[in-house]
């Protein structure tokens, strides 16, 4: 039976009144499972407005408190881990380790905000002229909102609620259509968890959503992850309206071989960096750079042998090296991508297309690609697959290697495997990308750094996560204060002076 789905308000499911719908498929089967509701601009005014009214009483809430909410929150989480991650294979198509996974990397981050009684102290100087003390504080925005993709249906609204919330803000989520129910589920969770009515509201919809939270002036800041055209029109139309946005866009992270890297280590972090969630990661490695020409032919050969004996099949599959993509667009337009790779003169050394899984002949199913020869004036390098497809670009030496991700539009995330410390070092302070790993394949910073990339992957001062999230959640208030007893004999004569009109500064007693 399908479901149909709801919105989340007010500490309660709320159902749609728009008549528009979505469908929400099971990628391993291509079943419809459930009917989405997808807000008008009406509803979605109406989430704000609830958010609106429950924020000041949260604000006037003390840090220690909130962060006795989210110490909670994340208790009901790993206790409903198993169904939360059931529920999200089934609607992203994931395996079901790597949907905990996804949960998990969002409480890191949860668990790094319960921290907010000290991520919010301001500071204080005494004595900055003749009794005169200067303070700041940190103070939350009002009520803010989250537009989140379907890759990370758990992991990238935690990342953008948690510090929202700990920080005193009210936070509305316009989760991917794709795969809404997990942030539906999570709903429940923080309500459960003692946070008050209208602190964390979603809201199901499509681009008439999103534009309305973009215009209304209530929402004072919004964080985007997704495809790179859309994060710097979402970036430009909130800067345009006088909000705050962090946005994340597109990646084509490359993975450096330096000619001593432990090849077999390489070969097992490419593979599961590469095809891992069916390549649909922002931070997944889809481009290889051997340097030298024996390191290429060697890695080659180690990836075609492993890359042909991974297994596809579907998300409850416990034998399975990944599942199916998200969709029928996403797999169609992956499979266009492995033409144009051929097209292009690039060498199809593995072929994942037309794979069908028993039982599950309706799924969206890819199996893994692997090119050799791939050229930076092709579009299969320039431009992001998201998909299970790896790119071999053979360099001649260090330096070319290193301008390969320097010079690429995407700045997301990029490793190099080496054992040379020098190069190592050399590497992290000269590649134009915003996260590096070294002998990581997938350099995600723990909960307490920042992650953002740069260039074309993200637009905004601040990144998500670690003090950058309360720095963006929050804003400073400075205040410069005089006491002084007029009746008092030891009042200091510039305390009694008359009216001053020159600008006032730090060295005036």
């Amino acid at each position: 039976m399908t479901r149909t789905l709801t919105h989340y308000s007010g500490g309660a499911h709320v159902k749609g009144t728009s008549g528009r719908f979505s469908d929400v498929y099971n990628p391993s089967t291509g079943e419809v499972q459930a009917r989405l509701p997808l807000a008008d601009a009406d509803e979605v005014r109406a989430v704000v407005d609830t958010a609106a009214q429950a924020q000041p009483a949260w604000t006037a809430t003390s840090p220690a408190k909130r962060a006795r909410i989210l110490s909670r929150f994340v208790d009901l989480v790993e206790r409903d881990m198993e169904e939360l991650a059931q529920l999200l294979s089934s609607e992203h198509g994931k395996m079901v380790p790597d949907s905990k996974g996804d949960i998990r990397r969002g409480l890191d981050v949860i668990e790094f905000a319960v921290g907010a009684p000290h991520l919010l102290k301001g500071e204080f100087s005494d004595s900055v002229g003749s009794s005169i003390d200067t303070y700041s504080m940190r103070q939350p925005l009002g009520v803010v909102a989250g537009i989140t993709p379907f890759n990370f249906p758990a992991m990238i609204p935690l990342w953008k609620c948690g510090p929202a919330i700990a920080a005193g803000n009210a936070f509305v989520l316009k989760p991917s259509e794709r795969d809404p129910s997990v942030p539906l589920k999570l709903a429940e969770l923080w309500t459960e968890a003692g946070l008050p009515a209208g602190i964390f509201n979603v809201v199901n919809g499509d681009k008439e959503a999103v534009d309305t939270l973009l215009d209304d002036p209530r929402i004072k800041a919004v964080g985007f992850v997704g495809s790179t055209p859309i994060a710097q029109s979402i970036y430009e139309r909130a800067a345009h309206n006088g909000k705050r946005a962090q946005c994340f866009g597109g990646a084509k992270n490359h993975m450096i071989v330096m000619p001593d890297a432990d090849l077999d280590q390489v070969a097992d972090a490419l593979i599961g960096a590469a095809y891992g969630s069916a390549g649909e990661r922002c931070m997944a490695i889809s481009v290889a750079v051997p340097v030298g020409q024996e390191t290429a032919d060697a890695l080659v050969a180690t990836l075609t042998e492993r890359t042909k004996s991974l297994k596809v099949s579907h998300s409850f599959d416990d034998d399975a090296d990944y599942g199916p993509l998200v969709g029928p667009d996403a797999l169609n337009r992956v499979t266009e991508y492995v033409g144009i790779g051929v097209e292009e003169g690039a060498e199809l050394v593995v072929d994942g297309r037309g794979l069908t899984v028993e039982g599950h002949e309706g799924g969206y199913f890819l199996g893994p690609s692997l090119f050799d020869h791939v050229t930076p004036e092709m579009r299969i390098y320039k431009e992001e697959i998201f998909g299970p497809v790896l790119c071999v670009v053979r360099a001649a030496d260090y330096e070319e290697a290193l301008a390969l991700p320097t010079d690429h539009q995407y700045g997301n995330g990029v490793s190099i495997f080496t054992q040379n410390g020098d190069a190592a070092r050399d590497f992290a302070s000269r590649v134009d990308v915003g996260m590096v790993g070294v002998n990581i394949p997938i350099p995600v910073p723990i909960g307490y750094y920042t992650f953002g990339g740069w260039k074309a992957s993200g637009f905004g001062d601040l990144n998500q996560h670690g003090p950058d999230a309360f720095r963006f959640y929050t804003k400073t208030k400075t205040v410069t204060s005089r006491w002084t007893t007029p009746n008092a004999e030891t009042v200091l004569a510039a305390d009694r002076a008359k009216s001053s009109f020159h600008m006032p500064s730090g060295d005036q007693s």
